[in-house]
């Protein structure tokens, strides 16, 4: 193994589980020129023994190249927050459709920004799924610049999750293989799910609670990473909750005692909580934050609200400590004669790795590693030189499939991961070492660092989807991992049955033109 990657599982945990008009004026900005053939030759680094279809997923890439950098850098430029995403779907949804593709639905599963788009032939073959995302993050605008600078727009909010090449990766998989299928005449459908809000309560546990992955025979996704690896990585389970307290009012120096305080409920519910860490798995997680304590200190606080995230290693260990964590709250409410309401409002499920679905996305990346300029790597030397870390550049090598790895983020791929075999990978798409949730990311998304991330997972994902339209044996064999793996447990929403919508969803982002259900017969 190369020494530019080191597939430890420190790297993991550190790098998380879970635009164009802008960047032309920047000097030191280095776009790709992919048309004009500037992309280092990857001669050297093809590997022997790669799937047949990788040259043929490479070619269907670089006939849609200029689609897929066009969503790239839109996204990238607009850098629309979770939920409120509307003209980064809008994007999505527009090249789709100038592909062929047929929406299916938009506002899909109380989403707003989320939506459903579909192209098939032929009948009875298989379902592929592409998952795409495309929201940004508060306080990480940057420029495509190799130092914290703002971005040129004057946006604070920026990609520095990198959503804006998974977004295009994704969707230009979808436009690749479809040509593929139509190059072959193989039947079956290519669907293209719009993943809105996954830096906060993210569609896709939506999706599965709703039934949308019934049908499908494989879903497939990416995300960036400062490596490329993929491998037996599983995320943990988790909930989030609401808990609020109500009380009394009261002047706090007259009159106390005719005051019940929902501060103090809060307080001692907060208390319970780090009482009953010495007894929780080592896998579990309690965090949280006061979101309301009160206003005045000579007024008794009747009203206090708490935000907390619980983690555990599976669906049965969460429930568990949130039946718990409902009890201490249950329990606060009696010691201050104050009200508890505890309402978990979004919840997802570990991911499920597949071990036929590693094996197709390694032999995939393995055929053709990650190459990058010489302006590309000083560019990611100058980030890290800007952030304090090692000058190491970006990764060149592809890891062996990372062994059994539990790590305590989470993902809402992990509903999907139950519910049809899912593929997921990390590509590297800023310099080693570099933490997601970063300026850097943003300002590598924004040049031709993003640009070639964005063509090279399209590459990877639509060669991967190929082999599983066509390969009923790979199917199959992923199937039964996955049933293995469930061990014949049903699959069980942790998202409440009565969540229609996301929690806070402003009422202006209810009719936006995105909330339209399409008429859809699955039979036509």
């Amino acid at each position: 193994m190369k020494a530019e990657f080191t597939a430890s599982r420190r790297a993991v945990l550190a790098s998380g589980a879970g635009v164009a008009a802008a960047l032309v004026g920047a000097p030191d900005v280095v776009l790709a020129q992919v048309a004009q053939g500037t992309v280092p030759s990857r001669t050297a680094a093809d590997a022997a023994g790669a799937p047949a279809s990788v040259d043929a997923a490479e070619a269907a890439v670089a006939r849609h190249a200029e689609a897929i950098l066009r969503i790239s850098r839109e996204v990238w430029a607009l850098a629309e927050l979770s939920v409120l995403e509307v003209d980064s779907a809008r994007v999505h949804l527009r090249e789709l459709e100038a592909a062929g593709f047929r929406t299916v639905s938009t506002g899909t599963s109380g989403y707003p920004t989320a939506f459903v788009s579909e192209w098939s032939q032929g009948a009875g073959g298989p379902v592929i799924a592409l998952l795409p995302e495309y929201d940004a993050l508060p306080g990480l605008g940057n420029a495509a610049e190799p130092r914290q600078t703002p971005s040129p727009n004057g946006r604070t909010e920026g990609h520095g999750c990198g959503h804006n090449m998974l977004g295009a990766g994704c969707t230009g998989a979808a436009f690749a293989l479809k040509a593929m299928m139509e190059a072959a005449g193989a039947p079956g459908a290519v669907r293209v799910y719009g993943c809105a809000s996954e830096e906060a309560q993210g569609a896709k546990v939506y999706f599965a609670r709703d039934g949308l992955f019934d049908d499908v025979d494989a879903a497939l996704a990416w995300h960036p990473a400062p490596f490329a690896a993929v491998g037996e990585v599983a995320t943990s389970a988790n909930m989030a909750i609401k808990i609020r307290f109500n009380g009394r009012t009261a002047h706090a120096g007259n009159t106390p005692w005719d005051g019940r305080s929902a501060l103090k409920a809060a307080e001692l519910f907060g208390a319970g909580l780090q009482f009953m860490r010495e007894h929780v798995l080592p896998t579990t997680r309690l965090h949280y934050v006061y979101e309301s304590a009160g206003v005045a200190p000579n007024i008794v606080p009747d009203f206090a609200q708490v935000w907390l995230t619980i983690r555990a290693a599976n669906g049965p260990d969460l429930k568990a400590v949130v039946d718990w964590a409902r009890q201490i709250a249950e329990g606060a409410a009696l010691m201050t004669q104050t009200a508890a309401a505890f309402e978990p409002y979004y919840g997802m499920h570990e991911i499920l790795p597949n071990a036929p679905m590693i094996g197709l996305l390694h032999s995939h990346m393995a055929a053709r590693p990650p190459v990058w300029t010489e302006a590309e790597q000083d560019f990611a030397k100058a980030c890290q030189r800007e952030m304090g870390l090692p000058e190491a550049g970006l990764a060149t090598a592809v890891a062996p499939p990372l062994p059994p790895t539990k790590v305590g983020g989470s993902s809402d791929l992990g509903d999907i991961s139950k519910v049809t075999p899912l593929g997921a990978f990390a590509w590297p798409t800023a310099g080693l070492g570099t933490s997601l949730h970063t300026w850097a990311i943003t300002a590598c998304g924004g040049m031709s660092i993003g640009d070639r991330a964005a063509l090279d997972t399209a590459r990877i994902l639509a060669g991967a989807g190929f082999d599983l339209m066509t390969d009923p044996d790979l199917r199959a064999a992923a199937r039964a991992d996955l049933a293995r793996r469930m061990g014949g447990e049903a699959f069980v929403p942790l998202l409440p049955a009565d969540r229609v919508e996301p929690l806070g969803l402003p009422d202006w982002l209810r009719k936006t033109g995105l909330d339209e259900l399409t008429a859809f017969d699955p039979g036509a």
